[in-house]
Parts: C-alpha cells; sequence; structure tokens
C-alpha cells in the first residue's frame, strides 16, 4: 500500500489526521472479519491508487472499524469497505461496498 494512505491505530489518531489535514479526507472504513477481508484488500489497491493521483487534493485514511468505534459510529458505519468524503471535517458523501477506480474517481470528483 502507498505511503500516501494513512493507517490510524485508534480514534484519537484518526481525529489527529482529520484535524491536520488541510485538504479534504477520503476516510475508507474496513472490516477484518471473514466476509469483508478480501473486498477490503482489493479497495486497498484501488484507494493506493487514487492516493497518489489525488495527491494535491485529498488525503487518504485507511479505517480499521475495530480499531476506530468512536469514528465508525460518528459517520454511521455499518458494513465495510465503507467510503466517507470530509471536508474540514464533516462528511460530505458516502458510499458502501467495492468500487472500480473509475467509481471512486466519479464518487470524488462528484463532491471534491
Amino acid at each position: 500500500m502507498t505511503k500516501r494512505v494513512h493507517q490510524p491505530r485508534e480514534d484519537a489518531e484518526f481525529d489527529f489526521i482529520l484535524k491536520m489535514s488541510g485538504v479534504p479526507v477520503l476516510a475508507y472504513f474496513i472490516g477484518t472479519w471473514p466476509k469483508a477481508i478480501e473486498p477490503c484488500r482489493a479497495m486497498d489497491l484501488v484507494v493506493g491508487a487514487i492516493a497518489d493521483e489525488y495527491a494535491d487534493r485529498l488525503t487518504a485514511v485507511r479505517t480499521d472499524i475495530t480499531r476506530c468505534p468512536a469514528a465508525t459510529k460518528r459517520y454511521g458505519i455499518t458494513g465495510a469497505p465503507s467510503y466517507v468524503l470530509l471536508k474540514q471535517g464533516e462528511a460530505v458523501a458516502h458510499a458502501t461496498g467495492p468500487m472500480t477506480s473509475t467509481e471512486v474517481r466519479d464518487f470524488l470528483d462528484s463532491h471534491l
């Protein structure tokens, strides 16, 4: 995975990344239970490439649902993978499920 994708170990670190980002944040929430592992791993590749492509316009944050339960609850995440686009800490768009690179770009471009 690219180094441009942050991976907070806890909610405080997630909140710090949001606070320090000067650009919108794409938080993508992953799960570690058996049915979520493969779709979430696939999204690691997609979001990693998008993070590189949008590096000057976006901060990507890979958020483990079990490590960041407060963030998961705050943004109403009920499944994985899920995506929340945040501007100045406020959610402006949500999506759930595996997406192609084109779908992620469309999701971002319609809200950035």
